[in-house]
This record gives structure tokens, sequence and C-alpha cells, in this order.
């Protein structure tokens, strides 16, 4: 094998992703999946990708203050390999900085010409000379500072400097450049957590409980959990805690109708079957066939009976299950960014005018979908992103001009090590830097 076939690899996605708008955690799965690259060679690929992202308008100016050619005059293929091999000399301190340098050089060669590996070789052994010095902006603008030491873009900062304010936003923001885990939910129909743990350690895997699910594991050490025979059995599926928290909070019961009107990729749905035991009915909708299809393939997996999918757009009112509903869960669309460190692509494919429009279509679907409700249902509203205006305005907007429906107090429903100041008024928010989980807005609601 090449030497230098993960940095390659590694190159070869950061091209799709930062410039041909690819997903970077769709690209690297499928990418890796193909491979056939060792384990830690995967692990190498992955680490370069990510955290080139993650640092991405940190490592754009440092190329700006280094370069001596202008940023728009670099050609997208040999920005990212300079962008790739900055990542690695300032921020990965078991690989030599001669074999990035050299490294780089070859895939200028092989993609771009000799003139650009030169000047590749020239920029970043400049940098490897002066990465100790090197430093960032002055703190006197305190949203370019944050922008460029953690790399999220200027209008998030804005955003979040309101909201937060400094100290909590600077927190927020340097734990969504952390590494996230790797959570599982092990599926109670089929088997048990001991038995799940038991078999993922023979692998090799480490497994450590969740931080507030007992369904949930969190696993390290596997190149691929999901080629693991028993992921293809449906003892397990992938899932974040945060996500968890979403089913047990509507807390279903065996027998009840529940419609998911924005299922996809069924996650919640499949939880809220398990934790029903298989008896009533989940109607599971969304817009995209192939995400029907998706929704199948997990609960078909998984031994779910109970989920029919339908496709159907969440936005129009479907006469036939007005007033019949046990429970509604709206995870609404949103613009994600409680999801900044497991998908770092976001901070740049994300624009603001996106979140104005956003909301609007999140209060739409919410007031639509209660009308589904029974009286005494249950009405679930969940996004995985950190904007007031995506969550706690929604549902106040929501409340205010539904008086038929009340907050109600979840406390009984989380873990008590959760801290959930809010959980009496019926939601909670959740955060990377605090619970160490995906940044998430659960709210549950009952109509009277």
């Amino acid at each position: 094998m090449k030497k230098n076939w993960a940095r390659e690899e590694a190159f070869l996605i950061l091209n799709n992703i930062i410039d041909k708008g690819a997903y970077s955690n769709i690209e690297l799965r499928k990418r890796l999946n193909k491979s056939n690259l060792t384990k830690l060679d995967k692990a190498l690929v992955t680490e370069i990708v990510n955290g080139t992202l993650r640092n991405l308008i940190y490592i754009d100016w440092v190329i700006k203050k280094f370069s001596s050619i202008k940023e728009e005059k670099i050609s997208p293929t040999v920005r990212n390999i300079i962008r790739s091999g900055i990542y690695q000399i300032l921020f990965l301190d078991k690989i030599p900085d001669s074999a990035v340098c050299n490294e780089s050089v070859e895939l200028a060669k092989k993609y771009d010409n000799i003139g650009s590996a030169r000047f590749v070789n020239g920029l970043l052994r400049n940098i490897s000379r002066k990465k100790d010095s090197i430093g960032y902006p002055y703190e006197k603008d305190l949203v370019e500072y944050l922008s460029i030491k953690y790399s999220h873009p200027k209008w998030l900062m804005e955003i979040w400097l309101e909201q937060y304010g400094e100290d909590f936003t600077e927190e927020l923001i340097k734990s969504n450049n952390e590494t996230p885990p790797l959570t599982i939910r092990i599926n109670r129909l089929k088997t048990n957590k001991l038995e799940v743990k038991d078999i993922l350690e023979s692998y090799g895997t480490e497994c450590a409980d969740g931080l507030y699910n007992e369904e949930a594991l969190r696993v390290k050490g596997t190149e691929s959990i999901e080629s693991i025979d028993i992921f293809n059995q449906g003892y397990f599926t992938v899932q974040d805690e945060s996500s968890m928290l979403v089913s047990k909070i509507m807390n279903p019961r065996p027998g009840w109708l529940i419609l998911d009107v924005c299922s996809a990729p069924g996650g919640k749905a499949a939880h809220m079957a398990e934790l029903m035991n298989n008896e009533g009915k989940i109607i599971a909708r969304d817009i995209h066939e192939h995400k029907l299809e998706l929704i199948n393939n997990t609960c078909d997996r998984l031994g779910i009976k109970i989920v029919e999918t339908q496709l159907f757009d969440a936005r129009n009112v479907d006469e036939y299950y007005i007033g019949k509903a046990d429970g509604v869960l709206v995870d609404a669309p949103c613009s994600g960014l409680g999801l900044l460190r497991r998908k770092p692509d976001l901070r740049w494919k994300k624009k603001p005018d996106d979140l104005s429009e956003l909301r609007n279509l999140q209060y739409s679907i919410l007031e639509i979908s209660s009308h589904y409700l029974k009286k005494g249902g249950a009405l679930v509203y969940s996004t995985c992103t950190l904007n007031s205006k995506e969550n706690i305005d929604v549902i106040n907007r929501f409340i205010e001009n539904n008086k038929d429906f009340y907050l109600d107090n979840i406390e009984n429903l989380i873990p008590e090590n959760l801290y959930a100041p809010n959980a009496k008024e019926g939601y909670i928010e959740l955060y990377p830097n605090i619970h160490k989980t995906d940044g998430f807005f659960i709210a549950k609601m009952i109509r009277k």
C-alpha cells in the first residue's frame, strides 16, 4: 500500500464536501466503506477530514496570512491540499511536519502541476517553521475573534452572543470543535444492553453506559459500527442521547396511535415503537420516497411491526386523522445548529436567511399537526438546533394562539442527572458544552 493513500483519500473527500456540496457524514461513510484502508488509516482519514472542516475558517485565515498568492487565485484543488496539510501541521502532534509537507507536494503534483507543488511546499514549510507564533486575530473585535479562532461563521456568532453572552458562547463553540461520541441505542425488543456490550467488547470495541438513557451505550474503537453482524440483526441502532430523550418525553403507551409527521430517517419512530412494546400504530410520514425507504429499512431490521410509512407533506391537513391521535411528534425541519460538532460542514452550508424562513415553516407544521390530537393527547415538538426563534419562540407563539393546549411538566420523564431548569415549564434545551450531547430542543404540550 502506498503510504499516502490515507491522506489522498482525505483530500478527495474534502474536495467532494467543500467544492461539490457533499455532506460530510454521508461522504465519509460512503468512501470509507468502499476503501481497502486499514482501521488505523480510516481513523486518520476521518480525523483529517473532520478536523479540517471544524477548523476551516481558522485554516483559511492562516493561508491568507502566509500566502504570497491571493486566495481567489489559488485553485480549489490546491487550496484543499493546503488546508488538510495545515490542519495536520497545526493540530496533529503525532505526524511529522516533514511527512505532511512531502505528501502534500506529491498530491499537488498528481492533481495539479509542478508549479503548484512548489507553492504548496514553500507555504507549508514556512507555516511549519512559524507555527508556534501564528496565534489568532486581535480580541478587540469579539465576533471576528471568536469566528476565526473557533471556525464558526460571523452571523452565527452574532446570534449566539445575543442569546447566550460571551462566556457561554465561547464554551459552546469550543465544544463544537471536539470529536463527538458515537452512541447506540439497544433494541430491547430483541436483546439487552449486557448482551450487546459483551459482543461488542469481544470485537475490541470499548463500551460505556450512556449518560442519561438506560438503553444507551457509548462506543469507541470500531471502524464501522454498521458493518457488525449484530447491527444487521437489529440488536441496536445509532442514535445520540439527545434524540432518544424525544421518545422518552413523548412517553407513549402500548396501543397508542401516534403520528410522526416529519419522521425520516425513522430513529424516533422506531424508539417509540420499542417503548410501546410493538403494540399500537405509528404513522411515519415524509415528503420523499427514498426517505420513507430508510424508515422501512430501519424498522424491518429492528423487528418493528407497528410503523406504517406514508408519503405526505406535513404542511397539508389530513382530514382523516383529525381528533384521533394519542400522540403527535413534530420533529421539525430546522437549521441543525445543534449538530455542528458532528456535521462541521453545516457551518458554511447554512445561511442566516434559512433561519427566518424555517420558523414560519415550523410553526405551520406544528399548528396543522396539533389538530390530529384527541383531547388529552400529547404534542411533542423537537429540533436539533440552538436558536430561540426556531425553538421556544415557536412554542410560545403556538400556545398564545391555541388556548386549548398547555405546556406539560416533564420533570418526571427525564433523568434526575439531566440539567433541565425549564422541565417544569414543559421544555428542555440540551447543549454540547453542558450535557455532552448534540444540541437539542424538546417541548411537550397537552391538548385540554
